[in-house]
């Protein structure tokens, strides 16, 4: 069932003047409640642009964006519920922390929904607790916290809204290999037990590769592709000609196939290359015993 539908979406910046960007061009896409969609594209394909749309951040010029079937502006004071909804988290969204406290940071979402004390308090605890924010840390100030940790409180105060869809922005941008990884499997758990939406928009392949179940593919505001994962990569060659950095593991089958090994080049994690290694020679022991 899908919960967003973007239909002929399209968006100019500055329109009418020497300036003119078009930067979405007549979008066309559905997402099914509970996936994990990853979002890929160069820098200017028009990935930001888009998911701005997705809460009603950015109105659409042409086209709608519908929500259980829809239209997210269809009647404007809705939209504050719209974005209670589909929570977004920009890009170094630790710059949105402003509060005394993380507690109180993170409640700031469930405390302008007009919940109830007690049921902030729920949510609060249960953001802190997907997000890997501690007691101590929920009782200090959000300023005295690292780089990495200020990342998991900003997150865990948008998921403590209980979005049906939550859009992260290059939630890990400038983090170091831990901690990327810390993010992203605190966000494909939150995933897991909850059974909601994620959109994750990232210029790393690899991360993409080992969370998303399907990936949007960006090229100059338009979607080159939608897909599952496995398909986008059984196109790996062409998503390197665009200029896109394939996993390191996809180099590497490419480059076995280019060398005369008769192995598949949708390969795009280290256990799936496993896999398919284990096939491959147990195919050719069998050719030799032949």
């Amino acid at each position: 069932m899908s919960v967003l539908k973007i239909e002929n979406l399209s968006y100019v910046y500055n329109p009418g003047m020497p300036s003119e960007t078009k930067a979405l061009d007549n979008i066309n896409f559905e997402i099914d409640e509970g996936t994990f969609v990853g979002v890929i594209g160069h820098t200017g394909s028009g990935k930001s642009t888009l998911i701005s749309h997705l809460n009603g951040l950015t109105k659409p010029q042409t086209g709608r964006i519908l929500l259980d079937g829809k239209d997210i502006w269809k009647d404007y004071e809705n939209i504050r519920d719209v974005r209670f909804s589909v929570g977004l988290v920009f890009q170094y969204p630790e710059y949105q922390l402003f509060e005394e406290t993380c507690y109180r940071d993170i409640a700031f979402g469930p405390k302008n929904m007009g919940l109830s004390e007690e049921e902030i308090d729920k949510r609060v605890k249960m953001a802190a607790k997907f997000c890997g924010v501690t007691d101590e840390m929920l009782a200090g100030s959000p300023f005295d916290l690292s780089g990495g940790q200020k990342r998991r409180a900003a997150i865990a105060g948008i998921i403590a809204m209980m979005p049906r869809v939550l859009v992260l922005d290059e939630p890990c941008a400038g983090l170091d290999p831990e901690g990327r990884e810390l993010i992203l499997s605190q966000v494909k758990r939150y995933h897991d037990e909850t059974g909601g939406t994620v959109i994750l928009v990232s210029h790393s392949m690899e991360d993409i590769a080992n969370y998303a179940d399907k990936v949007v593919v960006m090229q100059n505001g338009a979607v080159y592709k939608y897909a599952p994962t496995e398909e986008i990569f059984r196109d790996a060659e062409t998503l390197a000609k665009m200029g896109l950095g394939i996993p390191d593991v996809t180099k590497v089958f490419i480059k076995l196939r280019e060398m005369g090994v008769d192995i598949g080049t949708d390969v795009y994690t280290i256990p799936y290359a496993v896999k398919t290694l284990l096939k491959y020679k147990a195919k050719k022991e069998a050719e030799k015993n032949a």
